[in-house]
């Protein structure tokens, strides 16, 4: 299944607009260690880069949730539902706790 199957045409501009203001940060980051600049405010840059990140994937992750739950075919709120659900949260927690346990 395509994500983009799964969101409505609101949704999904939303989603693209996070992920703009994540590419300007992440650009507005290498420009800054291009540039030399102190520590403190790369530091800083990178934090709201990676919080902006962060939340483009919990909407995705509860958006994909809800999708889940309400799909065709099965019993909202039944445990088949639930179940998948759940899978598609431990896959987006895991790639999480493996990325801050990551030293590259």
């Amino acid at each position: 299944m395509r994500v983009s199957n799964d969101l409505t045409a609101e949704e999904t501009a939303r989603l693209l607009n996070r992920l703009r203001r994540v590419e300007g940060q992440a650009r507005g980051l290498q420009r800054m260690i291009e540039e030399g600049r102190n520590c403190e405010d790369v530091f800083t840059q990178l934090s709201a880069t990676k919080a902006a990140l962060d939340r483009v994937g919990v909407m995705l992750i509860s958006l994909k949730m809800r999708s889940c739950l309400t799909e065709e075919g099965a019993e909202p709120g039944s445990q088949e539902a639930v179940e998948k659900a759940l899978e598609t949260f431990l896959k987006y927690a895991t790639a999480v706790r493996w990325e801050a346990g990551t030293q590259e």
